[in-house]
């Protein structure tokens, strides 16, 4: 897809499932089993719907995935799911591979976000993970320095989120570098703060050539949670969510922005419409 200047793609790395109750928060099941029907663990199905942004000098991937340093114990925790490996995926979409990436993005650096910046080089016979390397050999990969220190410090919160071995190598590569709470990417392509699902979370916006692609990263993760009281029980700062989703979501709608739904399993970009007082996601190219 164009995007004035820029050719956008996304690149789905795995399928997996979180609990139905902790996704949607406060939010009673009879309501939200509605929307996402709910496995017999009482899980929902997920995605990881990376962007892929080409433009005149660099190819950029926001997000990385889940990744595949995976035990099988913890395949069938977490019930991830993939039909090829993300190299495979992105060649296909793109025509190119993880040496061409020059750029990755982590919104933050939780590991359904950051999984994918690293590949296990050498698994162990045992099941056991030895030498842990760049996924994207060639690429700088770009974080605040808010969220990298909320990595290496987190809350008892959310400890299980952050996984040291999917920054860390980059570290030691010398490839990761850390950026300011808003930054530019490259010319239309920004970086913001918004606080709410943590202190650091990002959001992106990409604008060229008169139109807009934002990207909620977890403020809003699936088309099922744009009500605004329907938040994660993640979430550190749900009042701040709150009130985040209601501007952003009112913008979009405005200003008729293409929306990027990280976690969303069916559809990842849409644009948003007021329906009979709901707003509603629909398809760039409804049939």
């Amino acid at each position: 897809m164009k995007i004035g200047d820029y050719r956008i793609e996304t690149i789905p790395d795995a399928e997996f499932k979180l609990d139905g109750g902790a996704m949607f928060g406060v939010v009673p099941r009879v309501l939200w089993e509605r929307v996402c029907p709910p496995d017999k663990l009482n899980r929902i199905r997920l995605n990881t719907n990376c962007l892929f942004v080409e433009t005149p000098t660099e190819k950029i991937l926001i997000e990385t995935g889940i990744g595949e340093k995976w035990t099988e114990k913890e395949i069938q925790i977490y019930g991830i799911f993939r039909t090829k490996p993300f190299a495979e995926t992105l060649f296909e979409k793109t025509g190119y591979r993880t040496e061409d990436i020059s750029i990755v993005v982590n919104t933050h650096l939780h590991f359904d976000h950051a999984g994918g910046n690293t590949k296990s080089e050498t698994p162990a016979a045992d099941g056991s993970l030895k030498k842990i390397a760049p996924q994207f050999p060639n690429a700088r990969y770009f974080v605040s320095k808010s969220e990298f220190e909320n990595a290496e410090n987190p809350t008892e919160r959310d400890r299980a989120s952050y996984l040291s071995e999917n920054w860390r190598p980059l570290q030691a590569s010398g490839q990761l570098e850390l950026k300011p709470d808003n930054y530019e990417v490259v010319k239309g392509l920004t970086m913001k703060t918004v606080r709410g699902h943590n202190q650091a979370m990002q959001t992106f916006r990409l604008e060229s050539g008169g139109a807009v692609v934002f990207g909620f990263a977890d403020l809003i993760p699936t088309r099922a949670h744009l009500p605004p009281a329907w938040i994660m029980s993640y979430d550190l700062f749900p009042t701040e969510t709150l009130e985040a989703k209601k501007r952003l979501i009112l913008q979009a709608l405005v200003e008729n922005w293409i929306c990027h739904f990280y976690h969303d399993f069916e559809l990842p970009l849409c644009q948003l419409i007021k329906k009979e007082g709901k707003v509603l996601a629909r398809e760039l190219f409804p049939k």
